[in-house]
């Protein structure tokens, strides 16, 4: 995705995810198989102890599995209803400066949309991204549990 349209994405989070915008959660990069998502620890989004507060860094963490997915359904043109219906976290490192979380695992979702589509029936996946910061170090693990399923035409 271009800079530009990337630009225009964040902009527009202040209407479709205005806390995700206040608290700077930014889309970096966004492909067919791969997204990430960053997010710099400042004065809105820190906790007592001056480090990234938890629920920021779990909104930063479930937005690339749910943007690439969220894409994968648009372009197969059929009407698929997605749900999160689980997650799971652990903190490894005080989390400060920018940190950033990437799905980097699109093939997996192309099956998984695909089996939906085929099986008509609920599927779910579990969708894993890490908090890595500016050194290289993991300082969160998160699990997001999606379901999707194909809405019955009426």
């Amino acid at each position: 995705m271009s800079k530009f349209k990337l630009f225009v994405r964040n902009q527009m989070s202040f209407f479709w995810l205005p806390s995700a915008w206040f608290c700077g959660v930014k889309v970096d990069s966004l492909n067919s198989n791969s997204c990430t998502v960053g997010v710099k620890h400042n004065f809105f989004n820190k906790n007592p102890f001056n480090s990234l507060f938890w629920a920021v860094q779990g909104m930063a963490a479930e937005m690339p599995g749910g943007l690439l997915l969220m894409k994968k359904i648009k372009r197969s043109g059929h009407s698929v209803a997605m749900l999160l219906i689980g997650s799971n976290s652990s903190f490894k490192k005080k989390a400060v400066g920018k940190i950033f979380f990437t799905f980097d695992k699109g093939k997996d979702l192309d099956k998984f949309l695909n089996n939906a589509i085929i099986t008509k029936k609920a599927q779910t996946i579990s969708i894993k991204t890490n908090g890595i910061d500016e050194n290289g170090d993991v300082v969160s693990e998160f699990s997001f549990m999606w379901s999707i399923k194909l809405r019955s035409k009426k």
